[in-house]
């Protein structure tokens, strides 16, 4: 099937081709049409497989015909991050060139100015974040009862982000006679919950299972310490023959620290994390498209959509805390046919971890050891390689040495026992007692007399005592004044 047979149009047709597309995956196949037949959609594929096109492009064909109007918009797309947004956002301006359509974006970490000021212009496509949007609602700088279609894209990110009651907000404000289009790489059943209260018969389509992983993406599992991942991530860098590389951490400290050590080692590295402003992420992310750089290190704030092309490994540093984060990030790698290989980090603490994932994505990860050359084990091996713990030192308990101790008499108590005289001489064998060392050592320094204790004598004093039942303090002077004369 060729893109001409989607019944796109001319100019789309143009844009597409001169991309240098000209098939459409599985999911644009099956999408395209449903989408230009304004049905409601659920749209279920794993990631790299095209989703952003599939409504991207019929999107661009429904809106050229119709008018802006002012706070707006005539569609809506809701991202759950900032990149994601900013990638649909260049989509348009890809594929849309030869037509006249106006998008404005609505994201975190950049002044409002210029979004309010693109919203009173009127916008044909609107890509926000739900929080921006919700705030720019607030403030009554935009109205959402013009909106004709609406894309809910990455919709399981979203309940992991905790935009749903956001989402069900932003829907109540959106006109009942609307078309919507739920798009995600999983479908667990508070999305499913989601879509029926939202979507009206909707036509659902799945491309793979949910929650699978790519087949053209080899997946191992590192069986390692907390501490050994740094050695591990160096010699995978080194020696595994990678081309451009994702490192995905779970926290935005441990993507600063392993940036910045990954930097002094003499890799071109830089980070993404949730931190950093706007423009520094998109800058770090247009380095590595460009191949600047060749290891990026992330946090999940760009695991879900990213399209960079060429990716040939990904590194789970660490095991992601929610299985369907692994889905995505792996998806990184592996995109539009091309192979690839992704490796997860796995510590004694991540064993849950890991099993939720192999349970979500229904397969067993192999496990790669590294031996020496870089040899590649079973798990049986794995297991059976693995050095045994040493066993630890025997050591009596002290009790029992101070018991052997106490068994045996102790040179003072031999000696006790065995009295002499002093005036008989000492045997030179015959150890020396130590009261009688003392008592010797008395005799022969002379004791110096104690001074007798002083007797101390009553205060005398001057005044006579008084007589009972008179004054016996102080005498104020202004007694002895009268004040008869």
């Amino acid at each position: 099937m060729k893109f001409a047979d989607l019944g796109l149009s001319e100019e789309l047709l143009s844009a597409v081709h001169d991309a240098g597309y000209t098939e459409p995956t599985p999911i644009q196949a099956e999408a395209i049409p449903q989408v230009q037949m304004m049905r409601d959609l659920i749209a279920v594929a794993q990631t790299g497989t095209g989703k952003t096109a599939s409504f991207v492009l019929p999107m661009i064909d429904i809106l050229a015909s119709g008018r802006r109007r002012m706070r707006m918009p005539r569609s809506l797309i809701l991202e759950p991050t900032r990149e994601l947004a900013a990638q649909v956002a260049e989509n348009f301006e890809k594929y849309g060139k030869n037509h006249d359509l106006k998008l404005a974006l609505l994201i975190g970490g950049v002044q409002m100015g210029d979004q309010v000021k693109a919203l009173d212009e009127g916008v044909d496509v609107l890509i926000a974040t739900p929080g921006r949007l919700m705030d720019l609602f607030g403030r009554g700088k935009i109205l959402l009862n013009g909106c004709e279609l609406l894309v809910i894209d990455e919709a399981d990110r979203m309940l992991d982000m905790g935009f749903i009651p956001d989402i069900e907000e932003i829907c109540s404000k959106l006109p009942d006679q609307r078309q919507t289009l739920l798009f995600s790489a999983t479908m667990p059943p508070p999305i499913k919950k989601l879509a029926d209260k939202f979507l009206t018969n909707p036509k659902t389509i799945e491309v793979a299972r949910p929650a699978s992983t790519n087949v053209n993406i080899q997946q191992f599992k590192v069986l390692c310490t907390s501490r050994q991942k740094r050695e591990a991530l160096r010699y995978f860098l080194k020696n595994d023959n990678v081309q451009t590389a994702i490192v995905f951490a779970n926290r935005k400290t441990t993507v600063r620290d392993l940036a910045k050590e990954l930097d002094k080692n003499g890799f071109s590295v830089g980070q993404i994390q949730g931190d950093m402003d706007q423009g520094s992420r998109n800058q770090e992310l247009e380095r590595f498209k460009a191949g600047d750089i060749t290891v990026l290190v992330a946090s999940d704030v760009a695991a879900r959509g990213l399209d960079v092309k060429g990716v040939s490994h990904i590194f789970n540093y660490d095991t992601p805390w929610h299985p369907d984060d692994y889905v995505h990030r792996v998806g990184r790698t592996g995109r539009a046919g091309a192979k690839g290989r992704a490796f997860t980090f796995v510590t004694p603490e991540d064993a849950e971890a890991i099993a939720n994932v192999e349970k979500l994505t229904k397969q067993n990860i192999e496990v790669f050891k590294v031996s020496g050359g870089g040899a590649k084990a079973s798990d049986g091996q794995a297991a059976d390689e693995t050095p045994a713990e040493k066993p630890r030192r025997e050591r009596q308990p002290k009790r029992a040495e101070a018991s052997e101790r106490n068994e045996q008499p102790a040179p003072e108590q031999r000696a006790k026992a065995q009295p002499r005289d002093k005036d008989q001489p000492r045997d030179k064998d015959q150890p020396r007692d130590k009261a009688e060392d003392r008592d010797q050592a008395a005799e022969k320094t002379p004791h110096k007399a104690k001074p007798a204790p002083r007797e101390r004598k009553p205060r005398q004093t001057s005044e006579d005592k008084s007589k009972p039942g008179e004054w016996d303090g102080p005498v104020p002077s202004f007694l002895d004044h009268s004040a008869i004369r």
